[in-house]
């Protein structure tokens, strides 16, 4: 793996991160909508900060906020965001959620997270990476309380999970007055099981919209859709 991976308007150093640059994040980065034109933007449990990286380069938010509570990704972080064209609009905070919510008295336009979701307990043997993937660093329910109040009334918050996790998350997020608006099911090509779902939620209930997205037609061959949306981002798209 790496050390650094170039995008087309950016570079992201990941050699101290334990979860490394993987589709997730990319797919969560391009496909979130900034239709409603987001002043501030929140990336909870940012990582190396390819996300709001992303964000910074799609849309012009005057403050795009992360929050990573891991010492060694928030440190290379902040260095990505630095090292970037967007520097002065990018910040990172060095915070577990429930802390970051007892500081910060703003509400923000846009939420986005990949968070951590394998929900069994497996050791790896490399703390970070463990907490990195393991939900137990930030169980949903808690994400889903955090975004409930950091959310703003008209604003949106947009995630990616593991499928078989849609149905409970839907049902958390609505306990917590949040609704589903938009499901994009993602799977690696037409004869796949579907592996993700891309949610978009906000305060209002309305009608959701799901659609579905393939990944390749054949091994590197990748689909029309998936090279529309992550074009302006890989070199090689």
């Amino acid at each position: 793996m790496s050390k650094s991976f170039k995008f087309k308007q950016f570079a992201i150093h990941q050699d101290r991160c334990a979860m490394k640059i993987g589709t997730d994040g990319v797919l969560l980065g391009a496909w979130t909508s900034l239709v409603s034109g987001p002043n501030s933007i929140l990336d909870i449990g940012s990582g190396t900060g390819l996300i709001a990286l992303m964000l910074a380069q799609r849309s012009v938010a005057e403050t795009i906020d992360a929050l990573e509570i891991d010492e060694n990704a928030y440190e290379q972080c902040v260095s990505n965001f630095e090292d970037s064209p967007w520097g002065d609009r990018l910040f990172c905070y060095h915070a577990g959620l429930d802390e970051f919510i007892d500081e910060i008295e703003d509400q923000y336009d846009l939420i986005i997270s990949n968070p951590p979701f394998y929900t069994e307990e497996v050791s790896s043997g490399n703390d970070s990476r463990d907490m990195a993937r393991q939900n137990k660093s930030l169980p949903f329910d808690e994400l889903i309380e955090g975004v409930s109040k950091l959310l703003s009334q008209t604003g949106i918050f947009t995630t990616i999970i593991p499928y078989k996790e849609e149905e409970s998350f839907v049902a958390l997020a609505e306990s917590s007055g949040l609704f589903v608006n938009k499901i994009t099911r993602v799977k690696g090509n037409p004869s796949a099981e579907i592996k993700r779902s891309l949610l978009q939620i906000s305060f209002t209930e309305d009608m959701i919209i799901k659609d579905d997205l393939s990944l390749e037609i054949d091994r590197h061959q990748y689909t029309q859709e998936y090279i529309e949306l992550t074009k302006e981002f890989y070199l090689k798209m």
